[in-house]
């Protein structure tokens, strides 16, 4: 008898576990669905902009800096400036 509540006990356990194992799962696959829904989002917004006469490129680049730093921005500026000076890119 007591094996029987230990397996009952197992059984319980593990349902609850699988359960919650298919919970992550399925929430897991909605963000994926969620997150390609928002890149494809995003790639309409690009794709308006590059029709009213944007370059998308130089916009992406713009967004980049704009989740950095100011102060990094500024030292590879600088950096980019003088690489540009000694191979006489000015």
């Amino acid at each position: 008898m007591q094996d029987m509540e230990e397996t009952k006990g197992v059984d319980s356990s593990y349902r609850v576990t699988a359960d919650e194992l298919r919970q992550f799962i399925e929430r897991f696959e909605r963000l994926e669905q969620e997150k390609k829904d928002l890149a494809d989002q995003q790639k309409e917004v690009m794709a308006e902009a590059k029709s009213r006469g944007y370059d998308t490129k130089v916009m992406r680049k713009v967004i980049a800096l704009r989740k950095r730093e100011p102060d990094d921005i500024a030292e590879e500026e600088a950096v980019l400036e003088m690489y540009k000076e000694a191979l006489g890119m000015r």
